[in-house]
């Protein structure tokens, strides 16, 4: 098991989500509960995921959590690139997110690695 409060690749994904549900109430309100609800549900899912393989009682558990945080990730990504496609709100905030995105992609693949 590892401990989840010392995994800095948690620590980011916990501030992207913190960041997705900062961003949320720009959104038209007529997306509560489409894309907005979608988009938290993908956020939250990444730091969870994390923290559920953590606490696993084997490395190869862990990648496979690992494995699903990263593809809640690019689901996120997904629908970012859709909010800027639609014009919803500033993209520059957006495109900040999505950056966030693959920063934490690449840190999920390099742990995966090293387990």
């Amino acid at each position: 098991m590892h401990k989840v409060e010392d995994l800095k690749i948690w620590k980011r994904s916990i501030q992207l989500s913190k960041s997705i549900y900062l961003l949320m109430p720009e959104l038209p309100k007529d997306e509560k509960f489409g894309l907005i609800n979608q988009i938290k549900r993908s956020a939250v899912s990444v730091p969870s995921n994390i923290a559920e393989g953590a606490g696993r009682n084997s490395n190869k558990e862990f990648k496979h959590f690992l494995g699903i945080a990263n593809g809640s990730l690019y689901e996120l990504q997904t629908q970012l690139i859709l909010i800027i496609e639609l014009n919803l709100t500033e993209n520059q905030k957006v495109q900040t997110l999505i950056d966030d995105c693959i920063e934490i992609q690449k840190m999920i693949y390099s742990l995966a690695q090293k387990l």
